[in-house]
């Protein structure tokens, strides 16, 4: 595997300007120099708002980034033939967020700080501010699930014991000796599932985990690798996100176990692990609550009443499910 395509060494070389708003220019790797420092020192914990984040989803979303102003940044994007803007670091004034929203469907990922200082403006002025619940990103203590300590854990620990007396799995740090290890679990996971998903944005991750200072771990049964994740520390390096964890499902509790290790690998600093959010998908968030997030990133979205179709979603209670598919 060649680690850093050429295209992605020459951008490195010749450090990319990032346009003035009104102009846009589509996210690149030599923006990194750029764009990591002021998203690093975002507060609020929101998952995609990291240059590796950004980056790696630029296809799928087909993100540009614009300035303002010293410090703000615009993020464009668009999902399902509509287009929205995030705004990251600085809320933009009045007249700039009155511009965005005419050449925006909405608003996307308003993080609760900016909710807090914004929204009384943003509703007296007529548009509409509301929970983007499949979009929270979950948030746990780095030790509760280290340890899965107390009953609620119960059955995640009956999981990973029953995978550790079933196998002997080794972790090993991801490396750029073993990334082709990873990326082989990667494509029996896409066979399996009968679908890409987001195997294009995980395998980027994989090949640019160095040059994207991204953390990861492979694991192995028998020498034969199994699994990883994949992640990198957001909000001023209190909280590790992970992006990406992949696993072959018929190791029965294979993602749980992955789950602890990876959360005991990590060192005590974090507190806090981002595991991200879980795009209305019902049996993704029951996998999720089952963990029994203390909270959770929350991010809301604007929208103009003409173009007003957004229902935020009541937080569900937790039901017994693990992470991955058809875990108990």
């Amino acid at each position: 595997m060649e680690h850093l395509p050429f295209r992605a060494l020459f951008s490195i070389m010749k450090k990319m300007e990032i346009p003035q708003y009104p102009d846009f220019a589509p996210i690149d790797f030599a923006m990194r120099e750029s764009l990591y420092p002021a998203l690093n020192l975002n507060k609020d914990g929101i998952s995609e708002f990291t240059f590796s984040n950004l980056y790696l989803f630029r296809r799928t979303y087909g993100y540009k980034v614009a300035r303002f102003g010293e410090h703000g940044l615009i993020i464009s994007g668009s999902k399902n033939g509509k287009s929205f803007f995030s705004a990251p670091c600085c809320f933009p004034d009045s007249g700039l967020f009155d511009d965005l929203m005419r050449n925006h469907d909405f608003m996307k990922n308003m993080s609760e700080s900016q909710v807090n200082q914004h929204r009384i403006e943003l509703e007296g002025k007529g548009y509409l501010v509301g929970e983007d619940r499949d979009n929270f990103d979950y948030l746990y203590y780095r030790k509760d699930l280290a340890e899965l300590s107390g009953r609620e854990y119960h059955k995640k620990r009956n999981l990973v014991n029953g995978f550790i007396s079933t196998y002997e799995c080794e972790q090993r740090p991801l490396t750029k000796e073993n990334a082709t290890e990873a990326l082989k679990v990667l494509d029996e996971w896409r066979t399996a599932k009968g679908a890409d998903g987001d195997y294009q944005s995980a395998r980027e991750g994989i090949e640019l985990f160095c040059d994207l200072e991204l953390r990861g771990a492979v694991y192995y049964i028998e020498k034969m690798p199994v699994g990883w994740c994949l992640g990198e520390p957001l909000a001023k390096g209190t909280m590790f996100a992970i992006h990406f964890e992949k696993a072959l499902d018929q190791y029965k509790g294979v993602y749980q176990f992955i789950n602890q290790a990876f959360a005991q690998s990590l060192p005590a600093y974090f507190k806090v692990i981002n595991r991200e959010q879980d795009l209305g998908e019902e049996g993704l968030r029951q996998a999720k609550m089952t963990y029994r997030p203390f909270g959770f990133a929350k991010k809301y979205r604007v929208m103009r009443p003409d173009t007003a179709g957004f229902v935020p979603h009541e937080v569900s209670q937790p039901a017994e499910c693990g992470p991955g598919i058809d875990h108990d």
